[in-house]
């Protein structure tokens, strides 16, 4: 081969190789941006359910679908900055729990659709227009906090039958809390139980309210917080070095010794939330999906909480339970 025609066939595939790498480089696969309220850790049975469900419908991580996992660690602000994030990074959906954290996404971007796995008052918040036309940029599922408040109370009551003075813990920062404050206040009223509301903002102000509640009531009711959450051990500890019994409207702090959950079960909800996602990555606009409403419910009781507190626990009240922490 002559050199000049050697050099013309060097040229003709030297342009064609980059043409070559790039057929070659995979498509860029839909991402979620999972954007924890808490730590990775607290959502230990959350997160998986909501994998695993994604898996059955076919989207398979690292493979068909991308997750960018970020954890909020109970702070609204780090939630701001992690949606922001995600608006950086372009991803296709925003996947998320908890009124501080939907709104903080819904600030970041008003076109990545939002799917919520639990938020107590969709409406009263102003997450969406309605229920059954959220309308704009999120949907997902409500946790029907109207009606559980007071099946709580009443269960808190069986528990404790001489129960007359409730206080109520929360944090005034939380949109969705001071609405779950406004019920439980009203249940509390209606079962001829006086009240007394603690607010905290930071943790340096949850050992403080449990100083000021010392013999002052009979029980806590403990509003759902990342906050709050984030703190559950100490708040757990608190409560009973000042024998509170707790009524809880999260699961996770009965496990680091909160007494009783009563409500929806939050591994299910974020499983359904796996069929939001889906729905949308097939082209469905999320302001076109209906919130949904949680149909799996559960009663979990700490029996060591209990003899902590010097409780006895009635039977008929155990054998209702779900799930029974020894």
């Amino acid at each position: 081969m002559k050199r000049r025609e050697f050099i013309t066939l060097l040229g003709g595939a030297t342009a064609v190789w980059p043409l070559a790498a790039h057929a070659q480089q995979p498509a860029k696969l839909p991402t979620i941006g999972f954007l924890g309220a808490n730590t990775r850790s607290f959502d230990s049975q959350r997160q998986p359910a909501f994998v695993e469900r994604l898996r059955e419908l076919g989207w398979i991580e690292g493979r068909t679908i991308a997750i960018e996992y970020r954890w909020a660690e109970g702070s609204v602000n780090r939630a701001a900055e992690l949606a922001a994030e995600f608006v950086r990074l372009k991803v296709d959906v925003i996947v998320t729990s908890g009124t501080p954290q939907v709104l903080a996404a819904k600030q970041a971007t008003s076109v990545i659709p939002i799917v919520f796995a639990a938020v107590g008052d969709p409406v009263g918040a102003g997450v969406v227009a309605t229920l059954a036309r959220p309308g704009g940029n999120a949907t997902g599922l409500s946790l029907q906090q109207t009606e559980t408040t007071g099946k709580r109370l009443e269960l808190l009551r069986e528990v404790i039958p001489g129960l007359r003075r409730l206080a109520i813990i929360a944090n005034s920062d939380n949109l969705s809390a001071v609405l779950e404050v406004r019920e439980a206040q009203a249940a509390a009223r209606a079962l001829g139980l006086d009240v007394v509301t603690s607010e905290i903002q930071r943790r340096e102000d949850i050992a403080p309210a449990f100083e000021a509640l010392k013999g002052r009531v009979d029980a806590l009711y403990v509003a759902a917080d990342p906050l709050l959450n984030t703190n559950r051990m100490r708040v757990a500890i608190l409560a009973v070095g000042a024998r509170l019994p707790t009524m809880y409207s999260i699961r996770e702090p009965i496990e680091t010794g909160g007494l009783i959950y009563y409500g929806p079960n939050f591994a299910d909800l974020n499983r359904r939330a796996a069929d939001f996602v889906d729905k949308i990555l097939r082209g469905t606009k999320p302001g076109d999906i209906p919130v949904e409403q949680p149909t799996k419910f559960d009663l979990v009781i700490n029996l060591s909480t209990a003899k902590a507190l010097g409780l006895t626990i009635p039977e008929a009240f155990l054998l209702r339970a779900d799930e029974v922490i020894e």
